[in-house]
């Protein structure tokens, strides 16, 4: 949700946005917490160089309100398509 919003906000419409999550749990309590979410986002967006996808995307996993909701390890593999 939010590359998509940091696309947004560049100008770009990305045609397509494909993300997966492997995530790894811990024992917490009587239940389990995430420890580590892994994602890969793969896209396309027109008009936008690999550099400045990077640039966004780096920007969407150090803001990411659900990541630091989390409290968890995220890693984040991004590429365009």
């Amino acid at each position: 949700m939010a590359q998509a919003f940091g696309l947004q906000l560049a100008g770009f419409t990305p045609e397509e946005l494909s993300t997966e999550a492997a995530v790894t749990l811990e024992p917490e309590g009587k239940g389990f917490k995430i420890n580590k979410s892994a994602l890969t986002l793969r896209a396309k967006v027109p008009n936008l160089d690999e550099a400045g996808f990077a640039r966004i995307a780096g920007e969407a996993e150090k803001n990411c309100p659900v990541s630091k909701a989390l409290n968890a390890a995220i890693t984040l593999d991004a590429k365009l398509i």
